[in-house]
């Protein structure tokens, strides 16, 4: 007899769609938004002296420095907590 396939070798349903085209809209309007790129590189590839990670300003700044409290502040809680373990009963 032989093994069968688990995997069904045709697509069951329509066609499958791709995030190209939406349904009822022409075939010639394939992209339906604007291209950022040439904005963002110009954003990241400008030479003012702040790391990649902080060219898009405050949002950028307030996710570093919340970042860096929450680091901080869980490498203290580690080093109270280890002081507090390592204390005799």
């Amino acid at each position: 007899q032989g093994l069968k396939s688990l995997v069904p070798t045709e697509f069951p349903g329509p066609d499958p769609i791709f995030g190209t085209t939406k349904p009822g809209l022409p075939a010639t309007d394939t992209f339906l938004g604007t291209n950022k790129v040439p904005d963002l590189q110009r954003v990241f590839q400008r030479s003012d002296g702040l790391p990649v990670h902080l060219k898009r300003g405050y949002p950028d700044r307030m996710l570093y420095r919340t970042t860096m409290a929450l680091t901080i502040g869980g490498t203290f809680y580690c080093l109270v907590a280890l002081y507090i373990a390592s204390q005799p009963k």
